[in-house]
């Protein structure tokens, strides 16, 4: 019983120090819905912008990266961030922009060294079908990246088409 009160005054804590913003950010798909009138997001709804370790604008200071207190890590945007921009381009009718910055926002879960080796992988003459065709499978079922892999689908199937798969040359 008195666990259970610790546990709740702990909770309660937590959540006030959140603030209503994080508790309106966390709606049924986790992120809240913005449009033109929010941008720029910095300016006008900076609780939004946070990179991917938590940091806020307000976090990330000089003298923080002088002092080692902010990492490269803490410097990148998150997927949220990057789902909100496309949202805000939405609103004005900027899709194709909306969809880039969407498949963005699945890059920010892959490893930069693998990202590195798939772009290299696309390059005309340097994959089989067969190998681009795993890219697609890895971003779609091991990232859920399934803008990207649908993406590399597409283009396996232009350098079939086109003869640019390794072997046609």
């Amino acid at each position: 019983m008195m666990e259970n009160k610790l546990i709740e005054q702990i909770v309660r804590e937590v959540m006030a120090s959140m603030g209503e913003t994080q508790k309106q950010i966390k709606s049924n798909n986790n992120i809240l819905k913005v449009c033109k009138e929010d941008y720029p997001l910095g300016t006008k709804r900076p609780e939004l912008v946070k990179s991917p370790t938590g940091k806020s604008l307000d976090d990330i200071t000089i003298e923080k990266v002088m002092n080692e207190q902010i990492s490269s890590d803490d410097l990148r945007i998150s997927a949220e961030v990057l789902e909100y921009q496309a949202q805000v381009a939405e609103s004005v009718g900027r899709d194709p922009f909306a969809r880039n910055l969407r498949r963005a926002a699945e890059l920010t879960k892959i490893p930069d060294d693998r990202i590195l080796e798939i772009y290299n992988a696309l390059r005309p003459y340097r994959s089989t079908k067969a190998d681009l065709m795993d890219i697609a499978d890895e971003l779609e079922n091991k990232y859920g990246a399934k803008i990207n892999a649908d993406f590399v689908r597409e283009a396996t199937d232009v350098y079939q088409e086109r003869k640019r798969l390794k072997g046609n040359m």
